[in-house]
């Protein structure tokens, strides 16, 4: 049972809780504003500092390949807008990049707390949390990291590829996928859950046991 008071944050297979709220490129209606698309929703703790630009520079060099996935990007922090637009001036002065993703302006924090992206054992700014979220505004996949660790787009990027590989041919993924170090760019065959078709696992497909089998990925 829910204590009384208690925010109940969102978990994976949750939908993803609604708002509405100023970015870098408008108001937006959150998650109907991206119905149709998968999105990746990060945080970063503060504009104007050495992390977050590298991950912002990696975002958008790496924005044209989420696209490809039909997948958006949209930052987040308890900044300002206006700190928001001078921050992606700045990147686009100095180093060159144009940030063409939206930036949310959460400076009352009431997004990011219920998002869970405010951890109060690392201050009042937020972590460093990544949501992948479906075309139908559920809860896929989330990651957190602590303000000194930048993060790995390319492993964001593989979780989504990741994910929808496996809702399109109803497979699993393995670790280090497509480069996993027993079968490659395979994937794995939900294992079986009656006896006769454990029998036939190993007849169908290569495989370790009839619980864990793989098979090639169709074109």
């Amino acid at each position: 049972m829910e204590a009384v008071g208690v925010r109940k944050l969102p978990m994976i297979g949750d939908r993803i809780p609604s708002f509405k709220a100023m970015t870098t490129k408008g108001f937006i209606d959150f998650p109907d504003y991206y119905k149709g698309k998968w999105v990746v929703l990060f945080s970063h703790p503060a504009d104007f500092t050495p992390v977050c630009t590298t991950e912002f520079y990696a975002f958008q060099k790496k924005y044209d390949e989420f696209r490809k996935l039909n997948c958006e990007l949209i930052a987040l922090s308890v900044d300002q807008v206006f700190s928001h637009i001078e921050w992606i001036r700045w990147i686009k002065e100095n180093l060159n990049l144009t940030i063409e993703f939206p930036i949310i302006a959460d400076d009352t924090g009431n997004i990011s707390a219920m998002l869970g992206m405010i951890h109060p054992n690392k201050g009042t700014n937020t972590v460093r949390a990544v949501l992948i979220i479906d075309p139908e505004g559920i809860l896929r996949a989330m990651f957190y990291y602590p303000h000194e660790l930048g993060r790995n787009i390319d492993e964001i990027l593989r979780a989504v590829k990741g994910i929808q590989t496996a809702d399109k041919f109803k497979v699993a993924i393995p670790a280090n996928w497509p480069n996993n170090e027993l079968i490659g760019d395979k994937v794995i065959v939900p294992p079986a859950t009656d006896e006769k078709t454990a029998e036939d696992r190993m007849k169908q497909y290569k495989g370790y046991a009839w619980w864990f089998v793989y098979k090639e990925l169709e074109k």
